[in-house]
């Protein structure tokens, strides 16, 4: 669990750093349906998501853990387990407790991280997007969508799965090339909270004890 974890996060420093030069394929209706969430998720003024984060292999999850995810404009806050990531708008911090480890990396203008609606910006310039019809989702009629890579990124394929009324993420599954599965399942969604002021910053003396790299 914590490798395929350590994997899904760290990852995204370097996600989409390839360049994609291939025609894409966009079905419209599915293109209608996560531009309408984007434009309800960019109206907010911070969103909240707490979900279950899976994985396993061979399209199977083994392992479920629970995972909470905090953004507002382009800054986010994401925690699993021992592992935390934040971007302040300028640089990724992830924060390892069980490791006592931190890497600091700008990102590459094209990376994505694996959160409740990191796919909803990629999609537009990495995948092709076909709709699937209905799928029923936890007692939820949701929208299916797949992405696939419009060149080779190390995913096979991405299920989006979208509650279209409510405009609202409702589960997504990243299928790796290697057979690996990562599945975050949304349990509850707030929005407009009054946050921290510190939600976003990296307070560099909670973790003098820890080994902090810049890459």
């Amino acid at each position: 669990m914590k490798n395929i974890i350590s994997n899904v996060i760290v990852s995204s420093l370097v996600v989409g750093a390839v360049g994609f030069t291939n025609a894409q394929k966009i079905d419209a209706k599915a293109k209608k349906i996560l531009d309408d969430i984007t434009a309800n998720y960019n109206s907010k003024k911070n969103s909240y998501f707490k979900f279950s984060f899976g994985s396993g292999t061979n399209g199977k999850v083994d392992k479920s853990e629970p995972g909470i995810y905090y953004a507002a404009g382009d800054k986010y806050k994401l925690k699993i387990m021992e592992t935390e990531q934040i971007f302040d708008g300028s640089k990724i911090y992830n924060i390892n407790t069980e490791d006592m480890e931190v890497t600091v990396a700008k990102p590459n203008g094209s990376s994505s991280m694996f959160s409740p609606i990191n796919y909803l910006s990629t999609y537009r310039k990495d995948y092709n997007v076909t709709y699937g019809g209905k799928k029923n989702v936890d007692g939820v009629n949701a929208d299916f969508i797949k992405l696939t890579p419009v060149k080779s990124n190390g995913i096979k394929y991405v299920y989006l799965f979208v509650d279209s009324a409510k405009k609202q993420m409702v589960k997504l599954e990243q299928h790796g090339n290697n057979k690996d599965l990562a599945v975050i399942a949304i349990k509850e969604y707030k929005e407009n909270q009054t946050l921290d002021s510190g939600m976003f910053t990296f307070d560099k003396n909670k973790y003098k004890n820890y080994l902090i790299t810049e890459l």
